[in-house]
Protein backbone atom coordinates (compact mmCIF):
# COMPACT_ATOMS: atom_id res chain seq x y z
CA UNK A 1 0.00 0.00 0.00
CA UNK A 2 1.48 3.31 -0.94
CA UNK A 3 0.30 6.60 0.45
CA UNK A 4 -0.11 9.71 -1.67
CA UNK A 5 1.89 12.34 0.14
CA UNK A 6 0.43 15.83 0.43
CA UNK A 7 2.13 19.04 -0.65
CA UNK A 8 4.02 20.75 2.16
CA UNK A 9 3.65 24.46 2.83
CA UNK A 10 6.87 26.02 1.50
CA UNK A 11 7.03 28.61 4.30
CA UNK A 12 6.79 25.85 6.93
CA UNK A 13 9.49 23.85 5.13
CA UNK A 14 11.81 26.90 5.14
CA UNK A 15 11.08 27.54 8.81
CA UNK A 16 12.07 23.96 9.66
CA UNK A 17 15.16 24.26 7.43
CA UNK A 18 16.35 27.27 9.48
CA UNK A 19 16.23 25.07 12.60
CA UNK A 20 17.83 22.15 10.72
CA UNK A 21 20.75 24.34 9.65
CA UNK A 22 21.51 25.07 13.32
CA UNK A 23 21.57 21.35 14.13
CA UNK A 24 23.81 20.63 11.11
CA UNK A 25 26.17 23.48 12.04
CA UNK A 26 26.40 22.12 15.57
CA UNK A 27 27.19 18.62 14.26
CA UNK A 28 29.83 20.04 11.88
CA UNK A 29 31.40 21.94 14.77
CA UNK A 30 31.81 18.58 16.50
CA UNK A 31 33.68 17.13 13.52
CA UNK A 32 30.70 15.31 12.04
CA UNK A 33 31.08 13.63 8.65
CA UNK A 34 27.57 14.18 7.26
CA UNK A 35 27.75 11.37 4.67
CA UNK A 36 28.22 8.63 7.29
CA UNK A 37 24.82 6.95 7.79
CA UNK A 38 23.71 6.76 11.40
CA UNK A 39 20.52 6.42 13.44
CA UNK A 40 18.51 9.64 13.20
CA UNK A 41 15.54 10.11 15.50
CA UNK A 42 12.49 12.25 14.86
CA UNK A 43 9.61 13.08 17.17
CA UNK A 44 5.94 13.89 16.78
CA UNK A 45 3.45 15.28 19.31
CA UNK A 46 -0.08 13.92 19.16
CA UNK A 47 -2.40 11.22 20.51
CA UNK A 48 -2.03 7.45 20.78
CA UNK A 49 -4.55 6.83 18.00
CA UNK A 50 -2.74 9.28 15.70
CA UNK A 51 0.58 7.60 16.52
CA UNK A 52 -0.70 4.27 15.18
CA UNK A 53 -1.39 5.97 11.85
CA UNK A 54 2.02 7.70 11.94
CA UNK A 55 3.70 4.31 12.42
CA UNK A 56 1.81 2.74 9.52
CA UNK A 57 2.94 5.51 7.16
CA UNK A 58 6.41 6.13 8.59
CA UNK A 59 7.33 2.44 8.43
CA UNK A 60 7.10 2.71 4.62
CA UNK A 61 9.99 5.21 4.82
CA UNK A 62 12.18 2.96 6.95
CA UNK A 63 11.24 4.40 10.35
CA UNK A 64 10.92 2.20 13.42
CA UNK A 65 9.38 3.14 16.76
CA UNK A 66 11.87 4.04 19.49
CA UNK A 67 9.67 5.24 22.31
CA UNK A 68 6.52 7.02 23.45
CA UNK A 69 6.72 9.55 26.25
CA UNK A 70 4.44 11.92 28.09
CA UNK A 71 5.90 15.27 29.14
CA UNK A 72 5.05 17.17 32.32
CA UNK A 73 2.22 18.98 30.52
CA UNK A 74 0.59 15.69 29.54
CA UNK A 75 1.57 15.98 25.88
CA UNK A 76 2.34 12.66 24.20
CA UNK A 77 5.39 12.25 21.99
CA UNK A 78 6.26 9.46 19.57
CA UNK A 79 9.95 8.94 18.80
CA UNK A 80 10.92 7.21 15.57
CA UNK A 81 14.31 6.32 14.15
CA UNK A 82 15.76 5.67 10.71
CA UNK A 83 19.27 5.07 9.42
CA UNK A 84 20.54 7.77 7.07
CA UNK A 85 23.21 10.35 6.29
CA UNK A 86 22.77 13.92 7.53
CA UNK A 87 24.01 15.94 4.57
CA UNK A 88 21.82 18.85 3.48
CA UNK A 89 19.86 16.92 0.82
CA UNK A 90 19.18 13.98 3.17
CA UNK A 91 17.94 16.22 5.97
CA UNK A 92 15.77 18.31 3.64
CA UNK A 93 14.17 15.07 2.42
CA UNK A 94 13.73 13.81 6.00
CA UNK A 95 12.08 17.05 7.12
CA UNK A 96 9.76 17.11 4.11
CA UNK A 97 8.68 13.50 4.75
CA UNK A 98 8.04 14.28 8.43
CA UNK A 99 5.96 17.35 7.54
CA UNK A 100 3.93 15.22 5.11
CA UNK A 101 3.33 12.67 7.89
CA UNK A 102 2.28 15.59 10.13
CA UNK A 103 -0.35 16.67 7.57
CA UNK A 104 -1.63 13.14 6.93
CA UNK A 105 -1.88 12.13 10.58
CA UNK A 106 -2.86 15.32 12.40
CA UNK A 107 0.24 15.24 14.59
CA UNK A 108 2.90 17.90 15.15
CA UNK A 109 6.41 17.24 13.85
CA UNK A 110 8.85 18.14 16.62
CA UNK A 111 12.26 17.91 14.92
CA UNK A 112 15.14 15.46 14.57
CA UNK A 113 18.45 14.69 16.18
CA UNK A 114 21.42 12.36 16.04
CA UNK A 115 24.92 11.86 17.37
CA UNK A 116 27.89 13.25 15.49
CA UNK A 117 29.84 10.68 13.45
CA UNK A 118 33.47 11.63 12.94
CA UNK A 119 34.61 8.37 11.40
CA UNK A 120 36.99 7.92 14.34
CA UNK A 121 37.03 4.57 16.11
CA UNK A 122 36.23 4.94 19.80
Amino acid sequence: MSVKLPEVDQARLEEEWEADKDVLANLAANGDKAMIPRPVDVSFRGSEKDFDRVLTIASQFGFVELDREEDEDGDLFLFLECEQAVDEASIRALTKTCLQIEILCGVEYDGWGCEARTGAVH
